[in-house]
């Protein structure tokens, strides 16, 4: 009987020997677990991003990440500069690589990104961000669609020194003042303005933003083009427009409309000329070429009136949002904590990138000296909005090609601000 009982219990332990093994091997066929939080698999997030002149130190940084989260690994894509960033994630998500992390400019790119975002408004972050900072990518339900990447500020950039070979001992901020500046600089045989017509974006989005920034209300104004209650055609911003245009024109550079953005910021970089239409991101690419350059920002003027010409465009230049449709969203909201709350992440933001930051807890130090202007126009309240992110969808471009035709000598002034309009009404 004990024998029997033995070998009865023999045959009971073999068969669940038996049944564990057949278990084994019938889950080596199913889809393993993703356990990458607890380090058995790695994680890949995919980031499409558009600021080109921050591409080589972002991956630096992503480095720095994935050493401290060895479980994750993220591939970084730059499409931005001369290339169009839009149209780019539009192609990504039509044929299915759709990133985890992009970038989205808010207001009127909220509404036509926002069935793909997640909400971002519980993150750690977003108690820290600046007001200024929330306002693009806070949706109606007021809920938080995106991380600011940074504060960002555009004018002229010019050459204090080559403005002083020309005799120029103040710097120019009326239209007047820029106008004689410019006169001076070419008599002294140095071409005043780096002028980058061949790019949409400089003269379809941050130039023509002037004359909608200077409105009395920016928003009422361009709420008032929606309604059909304001007109660009006759509005006196957009006359006054003209002479900035001009001013440029006629004494920028050869071949503006062939110019495109590496050459129109190597030309400045290189003392080729004193002034640059574009803003504090090209800071590392002009410093590369000369860390001597002494810099600084002036206005886009409209008129002669200094307490309204003497202002900067300040603004949100683009958000980090997220796909909530990422099988690895959590990844995606950790590595967005990382970035602006890990001493590593706020130390690439100041010092490698030179950003002015958008939260309170991250201090701007490691600024140049173009972030140190923007940061004393901001704090004195010299600012006007970037109002194009409100703008109907695809209307910078076309606003950019008529200010082309303009420069070529192929249609009117009265034509140009005509053209502005018939485009504000046939996209709003």
């Amino acid at each position: 009987m004990k024998r029997f009982a033995l070998l009865l219990l023999s045959l009971i332990l073999m068969a669940g020997i038996m049944a564990g093994c057949s278990s084994s091997s019938s889950s080596g066929d199913e889809k393993p677990k993703d356990d990458s939080k607890n380090g058995d698999e790695v994680v890949t997030l995919n980031m499409f991003q558009f600021k080109v002149e921050i591409a080589d130190q972002l991956q630096e940084m992503i480095g720095e990440f994935e050493k401290e989260h060895p479980n994750i690994k993220i591939k970084l894509e730059s499409v931005g500069g001369g290339a169009d960033y839009g149209a780019a994630l539009k192609a990504k998500f039509a044929s299915g690589e759709q990133p985890d992390i992009f970038n989205n400019g808010g207001f009127k790119e909220l509404e036509l990104w926002k069935e793909h975002l997640a909400d971002l408004s519980n993150e750690p972050w977003a108690e820290h961000v600046l007001p200024i900072g929330k306002v693009p990518t806070t949706d109606t339900d007021g809920k938080l669609y995106g991380m600011p990447v940074n504060l960002e500020g555009y004018g002229f950039i010019y050459n204090k020194d080559l403005f002083e070979e020309a005799g120029i001992t103040e710097p120019p901020n009326t239209i007047s003042e820029l106008k004689d500046a410019a006169e001076k600089l070419k008599d002294k045989g140095i071409t005043p303005f780096s002028a980058g017509y061949g790019e949409w974006w400089v003269i379809g989005q941050h130039l023509l933003n002037i004359p909608f920034a200077q409105q009395e209300d920016p928003v009422a104004f361009i709420e008032g083009l929606y309604s059909g209650s304001e007109k660009l055609t006759g509005n006196d911003k957009f006359k006054e427009f003209k002479e900035v245009l001009d001013t440029e024109i006629n004494f920028g550079n050869d071949n503006p409309l062939t110019t495109d953005y590496n050459t129109q910021v190597t030309l400045f970089a290189s003392g080729k000329t004193a002034m640059l239409q574009q803003g504090n991101w090209t800071e590392n690419m002009i410093l590369e070429i000369d860390p001597d350059i002494n810099m600084g920002f002036l206005p886009i003027p409209l008129t002669d009136d200094e307490a309204e010409a003497d202002r900067l465009p300040v603004g949100v230049p683009n958000n980090w949002v997220l796909n909530k449709n990422s099988e690895h969203l959590e990844e995606a909201k950790l590595f967005l904590n990382w970035m602006v709350s890990s001493e590593t992440g706020k130390r690439y933001i100041t010092e490698e990138f030179a950003f002015i930051p958008a939260f309170d807890n991250i201090e701007p130090t490691g600024l140049g000296p173009l972030g140190k202007h923007i940061l004393e126009y901001s704090k004195a309240e010299k600012t006007i909005p970037w109002t194009w992110f409100r703008w109907p969808d695809g209307a910078n471009k076309e606003f950019a090609a008529t200010i082309q035709e303009y420069a070529a000598g192929k249609i009117d002034y009265d034509t140009v601000v005509e053209r502005f309009q018939a485009s504000w009404d046939n996209l709003k």
